[in-house]
C-alpha cells in the first residue's frame, strides 16, 4: 500500500512538472520582438528635423571612448565586462549622419585609419607589381584622402549608479505587494577642435537618467486546515545603458549644431526655418534667455531677461548696438546666408586639381592641403 502511494505521488509530481514546462512556453507576458532597423531615442526626431545648413561641414572622429573605467558590479564573481558600452564612436558617427537627414556633416573615417592606409598601400603595390607601364598610364592614381578641418573628441566621462533608490510595499493578512526603483546617470562630453590651430571652438556636456523599476505582489494564506496557498508575481523594467548613451550623444550633436548657429560658427541655409529651433533650444536650456531676430530670421541678440524688471541685462549682439546702461555686448558675426566673416572660417583656396577637389563645395577652417 505504501509502495503504491509513493508511486502515485511520484507520478503526480512528474505530471505537474510536465504541465508547468508546457505552460511556460505558452504563457509569455512579454513577447520577443523581431530585429529592427535603427533605434529612435527621445531626441532623434529633433536631430533629423534640423533645417538644412548653409554649407556642409567636414569632420573627423577618432576615438569617442568610455573614460569612466567602470566595470559591471553586483555579482560576487570578478567580471571584465564594462558598465558602459564601448561602441560610443559608432554611435557618434551615426548621430552625425542623421543630423538634418545627412545634410549637416561629412564624416571621415579615422577610427580605422591604419586599416584604410593599409588597403590603399595594397592597391598601390599591386598596381606597381602586376601592371605594365602602358596599363599604369591608363589607370588614374588614387585620389588624396579628405582632410578634416574640424575634429570631434570627447567621450563618456561619467556613469553614476544608485543616485536615487527607494521603494514602497504593504501587506495585510499575507496579501500585498511592493515596488522598488533605482536611478543612474550617464554623462557625455563632446567638443569640436579646429585642426588649424588646435583651438576648442565649442564644447557640450549632456547627461541622461537611467531608471530601473521592479514591481511584485504575492499572496500567502491558509485556505483551509493544512492547506496553504502561496502566489507570487513580479515584473521588472531596466532601461538599457547603451540606449541612454546613444540619446545623450544625439543630444550633444543637436546642441552643438544649435549653439554653433547662435555663436556664428555656421548657419542655416534658410534662417527663418531655424527661428523655432533656436527658441525651443534656449527655452529648454534657460527659460530666461530671450532671442531676438530680424525680418530675415537672422539672430540679432540673446538677452537675459530679469524676472522682476523684465529688462535685458546681458546681450550677445552683432550689428545692433545696445545702450551701455542696459546691456554688456559681445560681438558675434551672423552668416546672413553668405559668409559669416568669422576669422575661424575661410573659403577653400583654388583647387589643386580642378576637377577632383572634394573641398571645392565645402567651407573649412584656415587650412589647406
Amino acid at each position: 500500500m505504501n509502495k503504491n502511494l509513493k508511486i502515485s505521488k511520484l507520478a503526480t509530481i512528474a505530471l505537474s512538472l510536465v504541465l508547468m514546462t508546457g505552460c511556460s512556453t505558452m504563457i509569455q507576458p512579454v513577447k520577443s520582438d523581431p530585429a529592427q532597423v535603427g533605434y529612435k531615442s527621445g531626441v532623434h526626431d529633433d536631430l533629423i528635423s534640423l533645417p538644412e545648413p548653409n554649407v556642409k561641414i567636414v569632420v573627423g572622429v577618432y576615438k569617442f571612448r568610455d573614460q569612466t573605467g567602470q566595470y559591471k558590479s553586483g555579482t560576487p564573481i570578478i567580471t571584465y565586462s564594462t558598465a558602459v558600452t564601448q561602441g560610443a564612436t559608432s554611435m557618434l558617427i551615426k548621430a552625425l549622419e542623421d543630423a538634418g537627414r545627412g545634410r549637416w556633416f561629412s564624416t571621415l573615417e579615422r577610427e580605422s585609419l591604419p586599416n584604410l592606409l593599409n588597403e590603399r598601400k595594397i592597391i598601390r603595390q599591386t598596381r606597381k607589381q602586376y601592371l605594365s607601364d602602358d596599363a599604369k598610364k591608363k589607370i588614374a592614381p588614387l585620389p588624396p584622402l579628405l582632410y578634416a578641418p574640424i575634429m570631434l573628441a570627447g567621450g563618456v566621462i561619467s556613469y553614476e549608479t544608485n543616485l536615487l533608490t527607494g521603494g514602497l510595499g504593504a501587506r495585510y493578512f499575507g496579501a500585498g505587494g511592493s515596488t522598488k526603483f533605482r536611478r543612474d546617470t550617464v554623462t557625455i562630453y563632446l567638443r569640436a577642435v579646429s585642426v588649424k590651430n588646435g583651438q576648442i571652438i565649442k564644447s557640450i556636456l549632456t547627461n541622461k537618467t537611467i531608471l530601473s523599476m521592479k514591481v511584485d505582489a504575492g499572496l500567502f494564506r491558509f485556505v483551509s486546515f493544512k492547506r496553504l496557498l502561496e502566489v507570487e508575481m513580479g515584473l521588472s523594467s531596466n532601461e538599457p545603458p547603451q540606449m541612454a548613451v546613444l540619446e545623450s550623444i544625439e543630444k550633444a550633436v543637436y546642441s552643438m549644431i544649435v549653439e554653433g548657429v547662435i555663436d556664428g560658427l555656421w548657419s542655416f541655409k534658410n534662417p527663418k526655418q531655424g527661428v523655432s529651433v533656436i527658441k525651443r533650444y534656449l527655452e529648454e536650456k534657460d527659460p530666461s534667455l530671450q532671442p531676438e531676430f530680424d525680418g530675415g530670421g537672422n539672430l540679432i541678440r540673446v538677452g537675459l531677461v530679469s524676472d522682476s524688471k523684465k529688462m535685458k541685462r546681458r546681450v550677445v549682439q552683432s550689428s545692433v548696438e545696445m545702450p551701455a546702461e542696459s546691456a554688456v555686448s559681445i560681438p558675434v558675426t551672423p552668416d546672413n546666408g553668405k559668409n559669416n566673416g568669422s576669422e575661424i572660417f575661410e573659403s577653400i583656396p583654388e583647387p589643386l586639381q580642378k576637377d577632383d577637389n572634394p573641398y571645392s563645395r565645402y567651407r573649412s577652417y584656415e587650412f589647406s592641403p
